[in-house]
């Protein structure tokens, strides 16, 4: 599956760069008997409807040329919405000063699951803000042991 996906990316990165977006992710995955690809843009204040719409058309248009995929999927371009997530090192940079919820692949301090103001991003390292209780922590994570990362919707 992730040849699929890097495939995908190769063919999409000039279409969606093209039209002056960000290719945020790309998924290929089976959900029951269908396979759906996911190919997810941004820009700045958002995308709408028309570009999503103009990506999916371009972006079918080269993967019917290409065909990497052998069976039968269906092609979703869409926004990564409002709890986007952080993939990528300018990601993380973009996020200081927002809410994020960050996974680690191990314990740190005997805790996976962090969530908190991301307040710096440098030298290799995530700095949270976090709330324990009614306190304030920052928290150090070393961004090579981030599992996975989103921005964090508050309510």
């Amino acid at each position: 599956m992730s040849k699929v996906v890097e495939v995908v990316e190769q063919l999409a990165s000039p279409v969606v760069e093209g039209l002056g977006l960000e290719l945020i992710d790309i998924e290929y995955v089976k959900e029951g008997k269908n396979w759906f690809l996911r190919v997810y843009i941004d820009k700045e204040n958002g995308v709408d409807i028309e570009e999503c719409g103009l990506v999916s058309e371009r972006l079918g248009e080269k993967l019917d040329e290409a065909d990497p995929i052998p069976h039968n999927y269906f092609l979703e371009v869409s926004s990564p919405g409002a709890e986007r997530p952080l993939k990528k090192a300018r990601d993380f940079e973009r996020a200081v000063g927002r809410t994020v919820l960050v996974k680690t692949y191990e314990p740190l301090d005997g805790e996976k699951t962090f969530q908190g103001k991301l307040i710096a991003f440098h030298n290799g390292y995530l700095t949270l803000e976090c709330k324990v209780k009614t306190k304030k922590i920052e928290k150090e994570i070393p961004y090579d042991k981030v599992a996975n990362a989103r921005l964090a919707v508050e309510f």
